[in-house]
């Protein structure tokens, strides 16, 4: 078989007599002074008669916007997404800059705007071609050019809301409408008309910057970039701190470094909260640190420039070490805590035995049934009714050793002997070390624990099981919400300070489990979670494993932050719409997706580049 090759050079053949004859009468004409050869109209500059007028193709004016509506295959608004119709035709020379998710406008006539994103990019045939050839298919691979006019380009298109102004503010409502055909479709490029469309609120407090695959967002304004930022005021409905955060993200997402970004917002001096007796207060955070990161919030970002600092302070970032930070270490045992990366004051604490006689299920363990549960909570109060609040866990323990107590109490029925053993049994299992040790309670430490503007991180790195960090911080954190939600609390300072509670690994603490421990931890957090809004109390739950938080929880959690995380169940449960779902495996460290319905519509955005306080250690 001849290769026929691409055609190229296709010609008459030399010995083709009535191509020679041609070509000798050309070369005839052009000698005698035949008009052909001089540009005549019809003609070619080789003389050969083509048959077809020369016209004038320079456009007259300037184009302007990316494309135009078409109405080939419907145009079309619907209530239901089946039913919406909306493509748009895309010029050769603005091909190249057309992505994916990108925003853009569609005018009406009277002057309102269609804020779309482009959801679909199509190339369509111009003729009824078939170009899957092999001789298609040479010529690409030899010639390397591609004609862009060959083809259509179409833009599919998601209606999200109509713009318009009211005075002289622009506002936004549901799609109603349908644009005209032919209509000039032109990227949005203005900040305004962008973060009105988007839902996005002017203040509040900042988490980064809108992007589209990565790539930030730019516009005409300076800063060319767009904030984003999460309601903090009740101009519109609560703050949304108070409505409490999950920030996702598997491991070198970037998890850390933005949740130390926005928690350094919420610590802004300029940021208060109303409360009922008519102060104005500055919020308290408690950060519960399993990996010792947070006390270097304390610090400067040494890698960050003067540039760095003018750009925050012109979005009105705030930035720097912040210096109302102590990290309060729980002593347990004999574990040390070491602390060269941050210059962080350090006060050490222990957990009183006292504080389990309004949560009894610290003791508990995690394979009591409810029966037992009960029995351990008949044995507890007698023991505090006896010994006050100044029995200690060994005294406890002292207590339960008693045979006549234990004879005493299945006589009267009240709790039989097994059950006694195996109450017993458990409470011997958990770390004694966890309580009574050579510190102050932290109960005795709550003012400086729990105060306006401060930082408080509780490290628990150091200490030995997994089991003493889940006392820990479960005591702690109870301690802060039984307080928060009582109507006669013993630390009022608690009470009447706005508090946001931050939890890293919060998987770990609230996981979904069916042991009464575990049902009575939920209970309480899901009550601190629906109250929160009326008690200025806010969850800030930071974790790798958002599958495993427990639901009743979950539900109360308005605004979702997710980073990279590869796992596919990880990635369902955050609840985030399908088409973000499918980047999360792809993001890049500091790419994130927000879902917060109370405050815009889903979108990307960006986080900053650099943290604006110390992370990291050398």
């Amino acid at each position: 078989m001849s290769d026929l090759g691409d055609f190229s050079d296709f010609g008459s053949d030399s010995g083709d007599s009535s191509a020679s004859e041609s070509a000798e009468t050309d070369g005839e004409t052009a000698e005698n002074g035949d008009e052909g050869s001089t540009g005549r109209e019809g003609t070619t500059d080789a003389g050969r008669n083509d048959g077809f007028d020369r016209m004038d193709l320079d456009p007259v004016g300037d184009d302007y916007g990316i494309g135009s509506l078409a109405v080939s295959e419907g145009l079309a608004i619907g209530e239901e997404s089946d039913d919406t119709c909306l493509r748009a035709y895309i010029t050769a020379p603005n091909r190249g800059d057309v992505r994916i998710g990108k925003y853009v406008l569609v005018p009406y006539p009277d002057g309102e705007k269609l804020f779309c994103r482009i959801t679909t990019l199509e190339y369509a045939q111009e003729f009824h071609s078939d170009d899957a050839t092999e001789i298609h298919a040479r010529r690409a691979m030899r010639n390397g050019s591609i004609d862009e006019t060959d083809y259509k380009f179409m833009a599919t298109l998601e209606p999200i809301a109509v713009l318009f102004a009211d005075g002289d503010d622009l506002k936004r409502r549901m799609t109603d409408r349908v644009p005209k055909p032919e209509t000039v479709v032109r990227q949005a490029s203005n900040k305004g008309e962008i973060k009105t469309g988007l839902k996005i609120p002017e203040d509040g407090v900042f988490l980064g910057h809108l992007s589209v695959g990565g790539e930030k967002v730019r516009t005409a304004a300076q800063p060319p970039t767009i904030d984003y930022r999460v309601k903090d005021d009740y101009d519109s409905g609560d703050p949304l701190v108070f409505r409490h955060s999950l920030v996702a993200g598997g491991t070198g997402s970037g998890k850390t470094h933005g949740a130390k970004n926005i928690l350094r917002q919420y610590l802004a001096e300029e940021r208060t909260y109303p409360m009922d007796d008519g102060r104005n207060a500055r919020i308290a955070v408690v950060q519960f640190d399993p990996q010792d990161e947070y006390a270097q919030m304390h610090d400067d970002n040494p890698d960050v420039t003067t540039e760095d600092e003018r750009a925050w302070e012109r979005e009105g970032v705030a930035h720097g070490g912040h210096r109302d930070t102590k990290a309060f270490v729980p002593k347990v045992g004999g574990e040390s805590y070491a602390a060269s990366h941050h210059d962080a004051e350090q006060v050490e604490f222990t957990i009183p035995f006292s504080m389990v006689r309004g949560n009894q299920w610290l003791v508990a363990g995690a394979s009591l049934n409810d029966n037992q549960y009960g029995a351990l909570t008949h044995l507890l109060n007698r023991f505090f009714r006896e010994r006050g609040d100044g029995g200690t866990y060994q005294e406890f323990l002292s207590f339960l050793d008693d045979p006549a107590l234990r004879e005493e109490l299945d006589e009267t029925g009240r709790v039989h002997e097994a059950t006694f053993d195996a109450v017993k049994r458990r409470a011997r299992s958990v770390p004694s070390s966890v309580f009574d040790q050579a510190a102050d309670p932290i109960t005795d430490l709550v003012p400086q624990f729990v105060r306006s503007g401060r930082l408080s991180v509780v490290p628990t790195y150091h200490l030995p099981s997994s089991r003493a960090k889940e006392m820990v911080v479960l005591a702690v954190s109870s301690l802060l919400i039984d307080e928060k939600l009582s109507n006669a609390p013993d630390y009022s300072i608690i009470k009447e300070t706005p508090l946001l509670v931050g939890m890293d690994e919060a998987h770990n603490f609230l996981s979904n489990a069916d042991s009464v421990q575990a049902r009575q931890v939920i209970g309480k957090f899901t009550d601190a979670a629906k109250q929160g809004r009326k008690e200025r109390l806010g969850l800030f739950l930071i974790t790798q494993d958002p599958q495993d938080i427990a639901e009743p929880v979950f539900k109360q959690i308005n605004t979702t932050v997710v980073l990279n995380l590869g796992d596919e169940d990880a990635i369902k449960s955050v609840n985030i719409p399908t088409t973000l779902e499918k980047k999360v495996p792809y993001m890049e460290k500091g790419q994130m997706v927000v879902y917060s319905p109370d405050n815009s519509e889903p979108v990307e955005i960006t986080g900053l580049p650099k943290c604006v306080t110390r992370h990291g250690r050398d």
